[in-house]
């Protein structure tokens, strides 16, 4: 397969997952997408599943529970239906169901289970502050797991910097997926470079981390620090001060990246979406 018809299968794939997880809420018709991407719906299927292995049907349903599971425990004021509903099921008798077979057990349990959780509570001194962020428009490169091969796809966003001249950018992670609830191996990491000097024509995929308002977290630290963090972020932060929040993923801007500093020492902004 030639390079240029490789980069535009992996931009469509990549293109379909962030449309699934920002529409997650929604009945997604895979006829009207086809269309928009003007490519048969099998073709679509294809280039899909040989991206991230698996169809698209199957990571939309994937997509939809790990959303589900993560909200029914960070958002305990809202109801099952409610988490539902933002989860993109119509059916509350079909979520009970969905939900049951994947995890074995109901809703409602899942919500009574003891999760395992680790409270941190050197955070609770951070200057925090909630923000109205705008839309931010990034390239990126997807990382399929939360670990240390983190560090490559960096060193990749790096070299196209580097070969592309780029003197003022930005670097965000986004996070699709919650690492506290979700299996690490599993979790969507997506690192971004946000910049002005790049024409639309970049080889690099791009897509919008939604406008809204959030929560930012100043902090610093080493590898393994933001996981701890985000635990206290979730389970402490939250219910504390009486927030809830969305199926927006959270994202962090880099003041320094761990993963391509000597210093293995990051500093960074951490944004949490949050709604009362």
């Amino acid at each position: 397969m030639k390079k240029s018809t490789l980069q535009i299968h992996t931009k469509i794939a990549n293109d379909l997952m962030y449309y699934i997880y920002k529409y997650v809420d929604t009945e997604i018709d895979l006829d009207e997408l086809s269309h928009d991407f003007g490519i048969s719906k099998f073709h679509m299927h294809r280039i899909f599943k040989k991206e991230f292995g698996k169809n698209i049907y199957e990571s939309i349903k994937s997509i939809r529970l790990q959303k589900a599971s993560s909200l029914l425990l960070t958002n305990p004021h809202s109801t099952i239906s409610e988490i539902a509903n933002l989860c993109g099921y119509s059916s509350h008798a079909s979520f009970i169901k969905a939900f049951k077979m994947k995890f074995d057990m109901t809703p409602s349990t899942w919500r009574q289970k003891e999760h395992q959780q680790c409270y941190i509570n050197i955070y609770e001194e951070l200057d925090i502050k909630i923000v109205k962020m705008p839309k931010i428009q990034v390239h990126y490169i997807r990382h399929i797991g939360y670990d240390i091969n983190i560090k490559r796809t960096w060193q990749k966003l790096q070299a196209w910097i580097y070969s592309n001249n780029i003197k003022m950018y930005r670097q965000i992670a986004l996070y699709h997926d919650n690492p506290t609830i979700t299996s690490l191996d599993k979790c969507h990491y997506i690192a971004c470079i946000s910049t002005d000097e790049i024409k639309k024509d970049s080889s690099l995929p791009t897509l919008n981390i939604p406008k809204g308002i959030y929560a930012q977290f100043d902090f610093s630290g080493r590898y393994g620090d933001i996981l701890k963090f985000m635990h206290w972020v979730y389970f402490v932060w939250l219910p504390k001060n009486n927030y809830e929040t969305t199926t927006n993923p959270a994202y962090t801007i880099y003041h320094k990246n761990h993963f391509i500093d000597d210093s293995e020492i990051f500093e960074v902004s951490y944004y949490l979406p949050i709604k009362l």
